[in-house]
């Protein structure tokens, strides 16, 4: 009878929304298991639910049989926290939101106690820093020679979104505007269709509106009109060929999405390459 393979015991310190949605990250993956939270000691015990029964400390070292720590505090006390999960040799994966210099200097500092410990941290394992960074290289790497721009949500338009509700067929809608790099007016409209509607002839009537003359349109058909106004954070991402790069060449990433939970999943996945990783910092990195 095959042995079943031990689990990745992980730490979450602090208990916020990222803290919370790494432990329901934890709960979806059979690799890994939530060796316990550590909150400060003022805070209330026990666990919300469903984590009421997960053991909690004011200290990774009172917790059992720790693997690795996954830190979810305010960006400004990340590395203090870091600094003191690697004095106990424990590998550490973070995802502080720091830009430029600050992103630099904390880079440094924490590989300099991960290396003094003889233990792996994950730097920048979030979805922004992160993720979004790699999208960013992958688009420049298609496109080297553009323009990219982006929009953390694009604007509402009531006026035009009453205009596609009015389409047969349409029994929702949600139209919205933002504006590309070369200043173009760009809308991007969500549909919810009604059954057996045709979606493509919805579309060539919205292209044959003159409201939308002189605009890139991008039509999205969406099952849940509801569910996506609740969705948490929004993004356009886009880059447009120049001349030099030949002609009509242009990559476009729309996407709603709940940040902290694409937090999670990032440090989930940092934290499975830690047994492969020299002793220092290392930016979060896919392909590693």
């Amino acid at each position: 009878m095959a042995r079943q393979m031990r689990r990745t015991r992980l730490a979450i310190i602090g208990f916020g929304r990222l803290g919370r949605a790494c432990a329901m990250a934890l709960r979806d993956s059979p690799e890994f298991e939530l060796a316990g939270v550590v909150l400060p000691a003022r805070a209330a015990t026990p666990l919300p639910h469903p984590f009421e029964r997960a053991p909690a400390a004011p200290h990774v070292r009172e917790l059992k049989h720790v693997d690795a720590a996954l830190v979810c505090v305010p960006a400004l006390e990340v590395l203090g926290v870091a600094r003191e999960i690697l004095q106990q040799r424990l590998p550490v994966v973070e995802c502080a939101i720091l830009e430029d210099s600050a992103l630099k200097a904390h880079h440094e500092a924490l590989g300099v106690a991960a290396r003094h410990h003889d233990v792996a941290a994950v730097v920048g394992a979030g979805w922004d820093p992160g993720a979004l960074q790699l999208v960013h290289r992958l688009f420049e790497l298609l496109i080297p020679h553009g323009q990219t721009d982006t929009g953390k949500h694009p604007g509402l338009s009531l006026h035009h979104t009453a205009a596609v509700e009015r389409l047969p067929g349409v029994t929702a809608a949600l139209a919205c505007e933002s504006r590309a790099a070369d200043r173009r007016m760009q809308r991007y409209v969500y549909v919810q269709l009604a059954k057996g509607a045709d979606a493509a002839g919805i579309e060539r009537a919205l292209r044959a509106d003159p409201l939308h003359a002189g605009e890139d349109l991008f039509v999205f058909p969406v099952e849940d009109l509801a569910a996506l106004e609740a969705a948490g954070s929004g993004l356009v991402l886009e880059r447009r060929g120049t001349g030099e790069a030949g002609a009509h060449q242009s990559l476009l990433l729309e996407a709603r999405f709940d940040a902290a939970t694409f937090a999670a999943r990032i440090m989930l996945d940092a934290a499975r390459r830690l047994p492969q990783l020299k002793a220092g910092a290392h930016p979060y990195s896919l392909w590693r």
